[in-house]
């Protein structure tokens, strides 16, 4: 996928109907939702509610299908079945108020272009079709990167950065985008130690200011403390809700097939029964 490609499926509209029933204090209600890769279901008949303001985990094994939950509800990939709705919105209707950071390694990072340029494809919306950059634009641009530690790259090369500089970029870009929902395909993944914690603040700073977060995040260890809200996902919904009464070693073990070492369990500092 390209930067520019990628960009113009993330502006794409989406006619799907939504429920009735789907609560305008939610930020995402999702469905009935099934995808299917050839005749396999990457994920089957799962529903959700994310609640508005929240900050999200959605775990789950390798080939769980938590990255296509979230590409299925931005209608990046067809959908079998299933209804989404945003902020009690259809996705068509409520696109301006949706930012993604699409995994770092589905991204073609040969494309000649530079750190500034990225982020201003945030600011699409703003630029209108000429795309006419003016100061106030590459203002807020440096402002999001300046938020992530990385306004000195400015005018560097995309290609030329680190993987966890890249990720910042990118998550810069989300920012300046201005959204209500930020969805994010494993932001933490092969990043640095001081990279995760800039990323963090950062998105519990968005969580500060009532927007919501929802990250594929693969490292169990760290669920507790950086979410609030989690869902579970093995092909089906296993489990969803707060930390404190979801995040249990008896969600775990199902949604991983029993596979869960003790010594694993032990680590993970979960809420007390």
């Amino acid at each position: 996928m390209s930067l520019a490609s990628e960009t113009i499926e993330l502006a794409a509209t989406d006619g799907h109907p939504v429920e009735p029933e789907s609560l305008i204090d939610s930020a995402l209600v999702v469905r009935g939702m099934t995808v299917t890769y050839g005749e396999k279901p990457a994920i089957f008949s799962v529903d959700a509610t994310i609640p508005v303001g929240s900050m999200v985990a959605i775990v789950g094994p390798n080939g769980a299908g938590k990255s296509t939950l979230i590409k299925a509800a931005m209608n990046i990939v067809p959908r079998v079945s299933g209804s989404v709705s945003i902020f009690g919105q259809s996705l068509g209707k409520a696109r301006d108020r949706i930012a993604y950071v699409p995994q770092r390694a589905s991204i073609d990072w040969d494309f000649p272009t530079r750190v500034i340029d990225v982020v201003l494809m945030g600011l699409y919306r703003d630029l209108g079709l000429l795309r006419l950059v003016r100061a106030r634009h590459r203002k807020a641009a440096l402002d999001c990167l300046e938020r992530v530690g990385m306004a000195d790259f400015a005018d560097r090369q995309i290609g030329q950065l680190s993987g966890g500089q890249q990720q910042r970029v990118f998550l810069a870009r989300a920012l300046a985008q201005n959204a209500d929902l930020y969805l994010l395909d494993e932001p933490l993944a092969g990043v640095d130690a001081a990279t995760e914690k800039a990323i963090i603040d950062v998105l519990q700073g968005l969580k500060a200011e009532g927007r919501t977060v929802i990250c594929v995040h693969h490292d169990l260890a760290t669920v507790a403390d950086y979410f609030d809200h989690v869902l579970l996902l093995n092909v089906r919904k296993i489990a969803e809700g707060p930390i404190a009464t979801t995040f249990t070693e008896d969600n775990l073990q199902a949604a991983y097939g029993g596979r869960l070492a003790t010594t694993h369990i032990d680590q993970l500092h979960l809420p007390a029964a």
